[in-house]
Order: C-alpha cells, then structure tokens, then sequence
C-alpha cells in the first residue's frame, strides 16, 4: 500500500497531456507533415507532434488508426447569421452553425456577407460570441447586409462604415463580400475593393451573371486585386468553362495575378459540366467551401465532408483536400495562427475516416457523379475539447463508466 500511495503521484505527474491521438495518419499542409504520428493536446493546445507519444503521458489515449488526423477544417462560405425579422426583410436561410459544424470536422467557419456594418455588431452579439465554433465574417459592403431587399441600391454601398468596422474588429472580420449585385456596372466591386484598400483585407466575390458591362474578363484581370477570392469558381454562371469545354483564359490569367479561387458549392454554384473539365485541365480550387444555408445544406451540397468527397474524387488526393479546407483558406483570411498544428496552437483537430466503396455525388441541378471514396468526420477537437465523437472512440465504455460521478461532461 505504502508503495502503491508513493507511486500514484509520479503516475499523474508522469501524464503531461489531457489527450493524445494515437496512431494515426496526420496530414499537416503547412508543417509539411504527411505520415503516421501522434498528436498530444494539453490545456487546449497542440502540446507536440511525434511518433510513438506514449498512451501514459495522457490522461485520455484515443486510438486513431487507419483515419487521417487533420488540422480542424476552415470554411471559408456559410452563412449562419438569422437577423431578427422586420416587415420588409426576406426570411433568413441562415443556419445555426453549431449544428453543421463539428459533424463535419469544421471548428471554424466564416459568414460570407449576410451581416453588413449596420447589423454586426447584432451578429456580433447573437452568433459570434454564443457559438462554440469560432465564427469569422467576410462584412458585406452593402451596409444592410444580405437579404434585405437593398442589395441593388448603390446608396448602400458604404466603403467608409464597411472599413471603419473591419478596423474595430480585427481577426473577426476578415474580409469583405461583393454578392448578388444585378446593377448594370460595377459599383459593388468597386466599392468593397475601395474598402478593401482601406484595411488591407480581401474582398470575396459572388459576381452573379454577366451582363453588356461586367465580364470575367474584366473581373480578374483589372478589378479584383491580388488575394481577392473569387467564390463559385465552378458555377458555370461566368463562362469559367467556355462552351468548347476549355477553362476561361480570364481564370488562368487571375490565378496568375494572385486571385484565389473558392468552391462555394451552394444550392446553385457547382456544375459537374464546369468541374470535370476545369480538373481534367488542371484548374483546381486554392480552397473547399460550403456556401452552407437552408437551400443547400439539403440538396446537392449536404455538407462539407460531401463537398471535400466530390474533390477527392475527381483527382485530387487526400492530402491536397485537406490543404484547400484548412492552410489555404487560412492564409486567404489572414489568420495564420489557423489550419494547422503547430505546438501551441488552439488545439482544433479533425479525425477523418475515408470509405471506399460505390458513391453517387450531386451536383447543383441535381446530376449525379459516381465515385469510390467518401469523407466522415470520426472525431473532432476544438480547443482540445472533444466536439464531436461519431463513434465514441474517446469515449469510456459503459461498463466501466463512473455513472455515480456528476457531471458527466468532459472536462
């Protein structure tokens, strides 16, 4: 006994972490890491990554084998923002973002202009701070936000109220959103590129339609600078495919001058007829995103793990996947200290499981694409707090489970 009471004190002070994943396959795009390792989490950051961590230096060991452990995935398009309804406003196809995200190895997401200046402080309040996932926002240059009935109105267009709350909430606005403009020329582009200059952030484009003025052409080789992000890169609604099949030399062009280029599936931006050619080409997208809200997350879209299965199956293999949903859209944001794992970060980890067997993917009309593998989330870890556990990998089993100590919530 004496022994036993001597012993027990090295034993807790042996365990320096409060998890650590073993045995899986980590893919770090930013580290450069792409090999069989552990991952060890202690006070809600990534305490180290190495092989064979010992499983008694953890107070929790959770086998990981056979999945891919990832930096916790970034999308960059959703729209998560229901403001309250007012007689005038369209009822909001928002979501709650607690609810789409973790399921999906997601641990940040970023609202792509449904807020603009004039409501943030509202989503601010509502959504940014009461959420568990770390929610960003791309400000919407129209100062009314999405959804308002006042997109079209250049009255809105409001570089100086868009910049000057950019500037007072840094790291949370992280850009701004050109979208839904159907004005004849480019005011909208305009003016989130003047805001833009302003603050040194990007602004993210949804260009709409083409008309007699606004063009692709012109979009990406004279209007957007270097760093903007053009979002629906395959909606076909552009000509980013021409109808001889061949990218449009505008896409090409722009990526030379250093626009990125987003998924943004949505309900009505992704086209097997624009993406199986722009791969078959070689133009893939810099990032993997959602465009996640009501009118999509139910049709062809469902989510993000279905719209990074969609990738992977069309040529780009594991690693790249996870690059274009974690370091990349990092780096479009400017938050460096996101999308990978790097010792002493916040300690946001995806555990992804890939199943092969016979798959059919939908597109946004509803054409299906066939394929063999398909993304789920195992496991996911924000702050170093397990978020999400499909199938109670770390989990204690039930018949050893300390029923009669409350509360039963992880620590």
């Amino acid at each position: 006994m004496r022994a036993l009471l001597l012993l027990t004190p090295a034993l807790a002070a042996a365990q320096n972490y409060d998890l650590v994943l073993k045995g899986g396959h980590v893919i770090d795009p930013k580290n450069n890491i792409n090999a069989v390792m552990d991952v060890a989490v202690a006070g809600g950051k990534i305490a180290r990554v190495a092989p064979s961590i010992p499983a008694a230096q953890a107070k929790r060991a959770v086998d990981v084998q056979g999945l891919y452990v990832t930096p916790g995935l970034i999308d960059i398009h959703v729209h998560v923002y229901t403001r309250p309804l007012r007689p005038g406003l369209e009822r909001s196809s928002s979501v709650p973002t607690d609810a789409f995200s973790f399921r999906t190895g997601v641990t940040t997401v970023v609202d792509a202009g449904t807020t603009g200046w004039r409501d943030f402080a509202d989503f601010k309040a509502q959504i940014v701070d009461r959420s568990l996932t770390r929610v960003l926002a791309l400000l919407n240059i129209v100062a009314a936000g999405m959804g308002t009935g006042q997109e079209d109105d250049p009255a809105q267009l409001d570089v100086d109220g868009a910049a000057k709350t950019a500037l007072a909430h840094k790291g949370v606005i992280v850009g701004f959103k050109s979208a839904h403009y159907a004005g004849p020329g480019w005011e909208s582009i305009d003016k989130a590129v003047a805001a833009s200059k302003k603050t040194g952030l990007p602004v993210m484009v949804d260009f709409g339609y083409l008309n007699s003025q606004r063009n692709i052409g012109t979009l990406l080789r004279d209007k957007l600078q270097p760093g903007d992000i053009y979002t629906h890169c395959y909606a076909g609604h552009r000509e980013e495919v021409l109808p001889d099949g061949k990218v449009n030399p505008a896409m090409v062009d722009g990526r030379r001058r250093g626009i990125f280029f987003d998924i943004g599936h949505g309900a009505g931006s992704f086209f097997w007829y624009v993406a199986v050619p722009a791969y078959q080409q070689g133009f893939r997208p810099d990032s993997i995103s959602s465009d996640l809200h009501t009118g999509s997350m139910n049709a062809g879209m469902k989510d993000m793990a279905n719209v990074m299965s969609k990738l992977l199956n069309l040529g780009s293999p594991i690693d790249e996947v996870v690059r274009m949903s974690s370091w990349n859209p990092a780096k479009q944001i400017k938050r460096p200290d996101l999308g990978h794992l790097d010792v002493g970060a916040e300690a946001d980890v995806a555990v992804l499981r890939i199943d092969k067997s016979r798959y059919g993917f939908v597109d946004s009309a509803g054409a299906a694409h066939s394929g063999t593998q398909m993304i789920a989330a195992e496991l996911t870890l924000r702050k170093g707090r397990v978020a999400w556990d499909l199938n109670g990998r770390a989990s204690q089993d039930w018949k050893s489970f300390p029923y009669d100590k409350k509360p039963w919530r992880k620590p």
